[in-house]
């Protein structure tokens, strides 16, 4: 098994706290909404709201390229917009992957946005690598993921405020 880690910054007009409370604390609510093209729900399979220990699954619409996935929320830090978690399950993983481990901080920038920063640890099975298009993958799925919130929240101020 290797690891294979990589490293990615977002820009975003929107608050930390509103981005955080979106994408984290109440992501089962409001990411079906900004990204009803791909997932179908967000639900806690173990544990109780999103607090570590907890695992959920999001379930995507069919013809996705993705059925579901699982993941394990690690750490929360609601004081410093902090969130680690683990994707552990999902034929997201395919055959390559033992698991994805994502540390995302949301930092306030000084035009009242704020800055993603996502670091992801990829856990490779036996000799598999990770390719600079799977990276690359990945990172625009994430950025399209954020990007979308972003919309979503500035098209709805009074969401998250």
């Amino acid at each position: 098994m290797g690891v294979k880690s990589f490293f990615h910054e977002i820009k975003t007009k929107v608050s930390p706290s509103r981005l955080f409370k979106a994408l984290i604390t109440e992501s089962h609510e409001l990411c079906p909404k900004f990204m009803s093209q791909f997932i179908k729900s967000i639900e806690t399979i173990e544990g109780h709201g999103v607090t570590p220990g907890c695992v959920m699954q999001t379930n995507f619409h069919d013809g996705a390229p993705s059925k579901y996935v699982k993941y394990r929320i690690d750490a929360v830090d609601t004081e410093n917009y902090l969130c680690k978690y683990t994707l552990i399950e999902g034929d997201a993983l395919g055959d390559k992957f033992e698991k994805a481990c994502y540390d995302i901080k949301f930092e306030g920038s000084d035009d009242g946005g704020c800055t993603i920063k996502v670091t992801t640890d990829y856990h490779t099975k036996g000799d598999s690598e990770l390719n600079d298009d799977e990276i690359k993958k990945d990172k625009d799925e994430i950025t399209g993921l954020y990007k979308a919130c972003e919309d979503y929240l500035t098209a709805n101020p009074s969401v998250c405020a």
